[in-house]
């Protein structure tokens, strides 16, 4: 069942709308469910956007022609679907919908430029056989300006039953906009802030002593722990009501944040932006989004 109003986060950071890429698939239908819950989860406008390239064809019509190219036909019927849907799934979610000449990957990036968030389909229409992740879903997870959701997962991830969300604690720099960003989510479902930094054991013989391995083990625990301390603190002055459950866990951060995906309901991560203001994505994040099983945000850090 959606959210309803009285559900939502109390004191909106921004009338930004939640901008939702529609292609008349069955992923996309899922990500318009999703984020029509999540529009009213935080008392946002919903904008459904559907890019097609149908004005190439308007040329081959007769001047005045009262036909409608095919393609522009099956995309207002796509818009106009996705938008039925979002209101009739909850009527007090503010729906805006339009169809744009656009490559899909261009009009999203450029919609998402103006978004609280922008979020997408795992798959597309045109998406191949075996393939996990769209390009499309890919290119804007890895070139958006702001944040952004690959709606996936199993069905008690995208049903958000478990009541948790997870951030993945990454390196000072690259992940305090993700921080912000979850107990944001958090905040607005109510729920515990499942917030984990992975370390790594030393290489064998790595040690000078052997008696000084144990030392090492906890030295670095420490670390990761000393870290959680600093990425947290502002975030947990500012949303004193949510509660956080904090740990540092031994092992590769893509198959620990995997593993944990399975009890949550949006897995959070940062990502660094390069020189050519792309997204490092990086082996945790390709992991997540083409396997996790829940819906995967991405929060590059501001330039």
């Amino acid at each position: 069942m959606a959210p309803q109003r009285g559900e939502q986060a109390v004191g909106k950071m921004t009338e930004l709308p939640l901008v939702v890429g529609v292609d008349g698939s069955d992923s996309s239908l899922v990500a318009v469910d999703w984020a029509t819950d999540e529009a009213a989860r935080h008392g946002l406008p919903l904008r459904l956007v559907h890019a097609s390239l149908w004005e190439r064809y308007e040329g081959v019509l007769p001047p005045g022609s009262p036909e409608r190219p095919s393609e522009q036909v099956m995309a207002q019927n796509i818009i106009e679907t996705a938008a039925e849907r979002a209101r009739r799934r909850n009527p007090g979610v503010k729906v805006s919908a339009d169809v744009v000449p656009e490559d899909a990957a261009s009009a999203l990036l450029r919609e998402g430029s103006n978004a609280y968030v922008l979020i997408t389909g795992s798959r597309g229409r045109t998406a191949f056989e075996g393939l996990l992740l769209g390009s499309v879903s890919l290119a804007v997870a890895s070139r958006a300006h702001g944040p952004v959701i690959v709606v996936r997962g199993d069905r008690a991830g995208l049903a958000g039953v478990h009541g948790r969300i997870l951030l993945g604690a990454g390196e000072p720099g690259a992940t305090n906009e993700a921080v912000r960003f979850a107990f944001r989510e958090a905040e607005a479902r109510g729920c515990v802030l499942d917030v984990v930094r992975t370390w790594r054991r030393p290489a064998h013989g790595a040690v000078e002593h052997p008696m000084s391995a144990g030392e090492a083990v906890r030295d670095d625990e420490q670390r990761a722990s000393d870290l959680l301390d600093v990425l947290l603190g502002d975030a947990m002055t500012d949303h004193r009501n949510v509660r956080v459950r904090r740990s540092t866990v031994e092992g590769p951060a893509k198959s620990v944040l995997l593993r944990r995906s399975a009890a949550a309901d949006l897995v959070v991560i940062g990502a660094r932006r390069t020189q050519g203001h792309l997204c490092h994505l990086g082996r945790v994040g390709h992991r997540l989004l083409h396997h996790a099983d829940c819906p995967v945000a991405i929060v590059p850090q501001r330039l």
